[in-house]
């Protein structure tokens, strides 16, 4: 699957990149030295342990790369009557009589716990486009879907602890 990305996404990415090349994996390869300098290798849990960090940033860096290369990369500026990538939204539920607030961003960010909405999950692809006021259809599954309403939408276009999501 090709993640769609913004350029901020792919600067975040790209810096990611370089500070586990340049920092983290000289750290690990230090611990793994470190560690063997300690004598047996077979009862050393220091030893494995420290591989199994250098093994897991040398994989991170390998899936980093690999999102680079198959990426499709998007514009994240929309108008400001219409709920574009980076906007935060409040929708007002109708089925709970509630207001919610979420930030709609690419697949890479998204954290529904934070609020943060992926324009792949339903509600982003519900809400994406729309505009103040719009009544739409979040259809979850074949069985269940509700209505909410586009009560605000506020550009928030800056990248503040917008974080790239780890695996």
């Amino acid at each position: 699957m090709k993640d769609k990305l913004t350029r901020s996404d792919v600067k975040k990415i790209q810096e990611e990149i370089e500070h586990r090349k340049l920092v983290v994996r000289k750290e690990a390869i230090e611990a793994v030295k470190e560690a063997r300098a300690h004598g047996d290798l077979s009862e050393n849990f220091e030893y494995h342990a420290a591989k199994k960090d250098k093994n897991r940033n040398e994989s991170r860096i390998r899936y980093l790369e690999r999102m680079l290369k198959t990426a499709i990369i998007i514009d994240d500026a929309s108008r400001d009557d219409e709920v574009g990538i980076n906007n935060t939204v409040e929708l007002y539920v109708e089925e709970d009589d509630e207001t919610e607030t979420y930030r709609l961003v690419t697949s890479v960010r998204g954290s529904s716990i934070n609020g943060l909405i992926s324009i792949e999950s339903p509600l982003g692809k519900a809400i994406l486009g729309k505009k103040l006021n719009d009544r739409v259809f979040i259809k979850v599954n074949d069985n269940y879907g509700y209505y909410a309403v586009i009560k605000k939408i506020i550009n928030t276009n800056n990248d503040e602890d917008d974080r790239i999501r780890s695996y």
